[in-house]
């Protein structure tokens, strides 16, 4: 039998979370380099500098967006993705009709 739906390991391949985690980093580093002036006229202790606090920067944003990403793959439980949803999600439970009709 052959299953259409994407498995979770599918959906959440680690390479793919990686990679994320390294564009973020990558991104929050460009950042710094620019806001610091790294681009601009300064010694060269300054731009070794800024260098340096850049790629703690860029460490710090990869490490947390790794552990965020961890921590919300943790939080799906992996039958609610094969779970066919037919109702809003944020509406309260239908409750249950356990009651006899009235007469």
């Amino acid at each position: 039998m052959s299953n259409d739906k994407p498995s979770r390991r599918d959906l959440m391949k680690p390479v793919q979370l990686l990679g994320l985690a390294f564009a973020a980093a990558l991104f929050s580093g460009v950042i710094a380099l620019f806001s610091m002036g790294f681009f601009q006229s300064i010694s060269a202790d300054q731009r070794a500098h800024v260098l340096v606090v850049s790629g703690v920067i860029a460490g710090i944003a990869f490490i947390a967006t790794l552990v965020t990403i961890a921590l919300l793959i943790l939080a799906v439980d992996p039958n609610q993705i094969a779970k066919q949803i037919d109702r809003p999600v944020l509406y309260d439970k239908e409750p249950e009709s356990d009651d006899k009709p009235e007469a």
